[in-house]
């Protein structure tokens, strides 16, 4: 909503549109500051998946990749440390690899066992590159480390599906275009910071 948001606002001011801009920019501020108040957790130190919520949710590394919080602020800089830990740890991170969240914290009601999510290990990376960029060498380093071994995840032809399994396999879609999206934004923002 934030970035359509933002989205609607450049395209009208750019195309002469008419537009409410006023109530648009009144709304996208509420809802940022309601997601900087509710969508913290203090306890957990970390963005969550829901307002009252304990769970981390890898959707949270896109804040920093839409602009919708500093790379370097502490309390993403805390998120990305949370997600980092393993799902034992309460964390998202196994063997270089992300889940969408942690399947002990939260059931969504499907069968099966779920594995990591390709899209969310590349948002991941370039969370870390655009964190690191300037001032956190680890956090870069750990950026690369991460984009190197998901390379080896890759098929034959070099795509992904949308999930690896906990052996390696190939989960869900195939090829997943989002995938294949935050590769190439992931990689953009690593070679950038060189």
């Amino acid at each position: 909503m934030l970035g359509g948001t933002r989205s609607r606002l450049r395209l009208a001011q750019k195309r002469s549109l008419p537009a409410n801009s006023e109530k648009w920019l009144k709304v996208r501020d509420e809802i940022y500051m309601s997601i900087m108040e509710k969508g913290w957790c203090e306890e957990k130190q970390a963005f969550v998946q829901y307002y009252g919520s304990h769970t981390l949710d890898a959707s949270n590394l896109i804040m920093p990749l839409v602009l919708f919080i500093s790379p370097t602020d502490p309390r993403m800089l805390k998120t990305l440390d949370a997600i980092m830990q393993s799902p034992q740890q309460g964390g998202l991170l196994s063997n270089s690899l992300v889940f969408r969240y942690n399947t002990e914290d939260y059931r969504d009601g499907l069968d099966g066992e779920e594995g990591s999510f390709n899209l969310c290990t590349f948002w991941l990376v370039e969370a870390l590159t655009r964190a690191g960029k300037e001032r956190d060498s680890q956090r870069l380093n750990k950026a690369r480390l991460i984009f190197e071994e998901m390379l080896s995840y890759a098929n034959h032809l070099g795509l992904y599906a949308e999930e690896t399994g906990t052996s390696g396999e190939a989960l869900g879609n195939f090829p997943q275009a989002f995938t294949h999206l935050s590769l190439i934004s992931a990689a953009y923002n690593l070679d950038r910071s060189i």
